[in-house]
């Protein structure tokens, strides 16, 4: 997962990304700390996926482009659009499978 500072670069990876994927966090977040390193293995296991992260208090622009109101934050892209937002307390199972379903939808219709 990239660490990005700045908000013109998540929205670059983000357009020129087939799938992408966001994680906003906060370096002060127990929530957060606890969370990434679980969505970091479930996306190891989906290669054909961007992963990046960005912390919330370095790059203050993200809450607003991205209608952030509490962190940790999961955005799943698909050519630039979001289509999965998962927030706060997240089912890691749950959203290990609405992954797989989105990319390998996506694949297939892709190849």
């Amino acid at each position: 997962m990239e660490l990005l500072n700045d908000i013109e670069t998540v929205k670059k990876h983000i357009a020129d990304e087939k799938l992408s994927l966001l994680y906003i966090g906060q370096e002060n977040c127990s929530v957060c700390h606890g969370l990434k390193p679980q969505i970091k293995k479930i996306m190891s296991e989906f290669p054909d996926v961007y992963t990046m992260e960005v912390d919330a208090m370095d790059v203050p622009e993200v809450a607003g482009d991205f209608q952030v109101l509490t962190v940790p934050v999961v955005l799943l892209f698909v050519e630039g659009k979001e289509y999965l937002r998962k927030v706060r307390i997240i089912q890691t199972a749950q959203f290990k499978s609405e992954v797989e379903k989105i990319v390998t939808g996506y694949l297939s219709i892709a190849e």
